[in-house]
């Protein structure tokens, strides 16, 4: 983290606390009208969350290598359906991390799958994807890449109906 001393466009001067992030992927895995969410306890907010997959991006690997990798680390599940839909800044008023969230389609369940990081503790949910919607709403779900994928996909089927 870096505090930086910048000149507004108003002319003065300011602080401004800045968080450089390696970026990371998450996937919106779909099946059966369900979306795959994982819980998991976070330390900095101090509370369970509910998820879609996601993780950091590693040195020099590609972003559908890195989507795959963290879907069967996290779920033990794995997909040839696997398509970038966007990306975007969680947070940039104060950190640079890029989020690129993938949809997956026909996952397969792995009996051997990576293991998951050795600080992970992941459960592993199938949701409806009305539920999601309406966990969004009541604020169960809270996480900022998850709200936007669920989003997403509500708006994608509402197309599909029309």
């Amino acid at each position: 983290m870096t505090k930086d001393q910048v000149l507004c466009e108003n002319g003065l001067e300011s602080t401004r606390e800045c968080v450089s992030a390696p970026g990371g992927v998450a996937i919106l895995a779909i099946q059966n009208n369900k979306i795959l969410l994982v819980r998991q306890y976070r330390y900095v907010i101090q509370q369970d969350t509910l998820e879609i997959p996601a993780g950091k991006i590693e040195p020099n690997e590609e972003l559908k290598t890195c989507a795959l990798r963290e879907l069967e680390e996290e779920t033990g599940y794995r997909t040839d359906r696997m398509e970038k839909i966007f990306t975007f800044f969680p947070t940039p008023g104060f950190c640079s991390e890029v989020l690129h969230i993938y949809e997956a389609n026909q996952l397969q369940k792995l009996d051997q799958p990576k293991a998951m990081d050795e600080d992970e503790n992941i459960e592993c949910i199938w949701m409806s994807l009305d539920d999601a919607y309406e966990a969004v709403l009541n604020g169960t779900i809270q996480d900022s890449k998850t709200m936007i994928a669920i989003m997403y996909a509500v708006n994608q089927i509402h197309k599909i109906n029309l």
